[in-house]
């Protein structure tokens, strides 16, 4: 598996208040997070689509494939047969002080040095989102 991006920040908040962002599809579609638009409910099993800043004329299909309250979620997507998935992990870990908010993603398969060769740079985007995540939740 290789990580072709990650980002990580320290909040000032519980775990259980971030959380609740990161399943909010309201908080998605209204931060300054890099995410355009997200439907679909946030929650085991379901599908959601992802529109990003990074390419706005193209919606990426996810299934939340973990969820793990208010520790870990992770979402999936693909092509068929394997060829390439991506899968992006958010983790929650306690601190006394809040907690620490990190995001991977990470592509495998035959195809994935292609894909990911093809894919703009993540990095902005995620520490966007991660800045964002930390500024609401801090809130």
């Amino acid at each position: 598996m290789t990580t072709t991006t990650s980002t990580s920040t320290a909040i000032a908040a519980p775990p259980e208040r971030v959380w609740r962002l990161l399943t909010d599809t309201d908080w998605w579609n209204r931060a300054d997070n890099g995410v355009v638009d997200v439907t679909g409910a946030i929650a085991q099993g379901q599908k959601i689509k992802l529109v990003s800043e990074l390419d706005p004329k193209r919606g990426f299909k996810l299934q939340v494939a973990e969820m793990d309250e208010p520790h870990h979620m992770v979402w999936t997507g693909g092509m068929p047969l394997g060829l390439c998935t991506g899968r992006r992990s958010f983790r929650l870990e306690a601190t006394n002080a809040g907690c620490t908010f990190s995001m991977a993603e990470d592509f495998t398969g035959p195809l994935s040095p292609l894909i990911v060769r093809a894919l703009p740079d993540f990095q902005g985007s995620f520490d966007q989102f991660a800045a964002a995540l930390k500024a609401d939740s801090e809130a």
